[in-house]
């Protein structure tokens, strides 16, 4: 599809959706005109169009927090768009990392509370500043001072833990909790390691892109 085949509203506008390209997560909703969708597929960075200071303006262009374009998609009445990037930093200008992290509270969640869909991902940033800012007596900041053989140690007692709640007959209830407890302090290691949890994704990505090709 090409740029003259959107469909721009009254205000030559048309809504944008971001998301990042590794894990799905939602990032923000924005809009862009017709010049603010070329720049973005000129230059591989999110451009956008204020409608509150109507202005053109490219994300990171004062915070650093730039948009790095994966790829752009057009809805199916193309009047929408759905822009995959790799978000340096945060996407709100909250601080939050993503727009999405208000629960309303007729959903039944509480108040605050975050989807749960990116858990993996808000995890390894929490190591990660365990790692570089260790507060005292975090239990992450202790097991990465202790070195990588402890945090292997740790994940073989969870793999055995794992193993035990789902032949010893204790429910799927604990073999829930055995599961986090285990992708949990693989994720420390990972962090330890200095290895992005995305990289993990891309492998299994790889995997399942070659045992589904038709010729396999």
């Amino acid at each position: 599809m090409r740029v003259e085949e959107l469909t721009f509203d009254a205000q030559g506008l048309i809504p944008t959706v971001v998301q990042e390209a590794d894990t799905g997560e939602l990032l923000m909703v924005a809009w862009m005109d017709r010049p603010a969708v070329e720049k973005t597929l000129a230059s591989g960075v999110t451009h956008f169009w204020s409608r509150s200071r109507g202005v053109p303006w490219r994300k990171g262009e004062t915070s650093g927090h730039t948009q790095h374009v994966q790829a752009v998609y057009a809805d199916c009445d193309a009047d929408a768009l759905l822009v995959q990037v790799h978000q340096e930093g945060v996407a709100c200008h909250t601080g939050q990392r993503t727009c999405f992290f208000t629960t309303l509270q007729a959903g039944g969640g509480p108040p605050g509370s975050q989807p749960p869909a990116n858990m993996l991902e808000r995890l390894e940033r929490t190591i990660e500043t365990r790692k570089t800012n260790p507060p005292s007596g975090s239990y992450v900041a202790g097991l990465l001072a202790a070195g990588e053989a402890a945090i292997c140690r740790k994940i073989g007692e969870e793999a055995t833990e794992v193993i035990t709640a789902a032949l010893g007959g204790e429910g799927d209830r604990r073999l829930i909790e055995e599961a986090a407890d285990l992708w949990f302090h693989t994720l420390v290691l990972l962090g330890a390691r200095a290895i992005p949890f995305r990289e993990v994704v891309e492998e299994l990505a790889r995997r399942h892109a070659e045992r589904t090709t038709p010729d396999r």
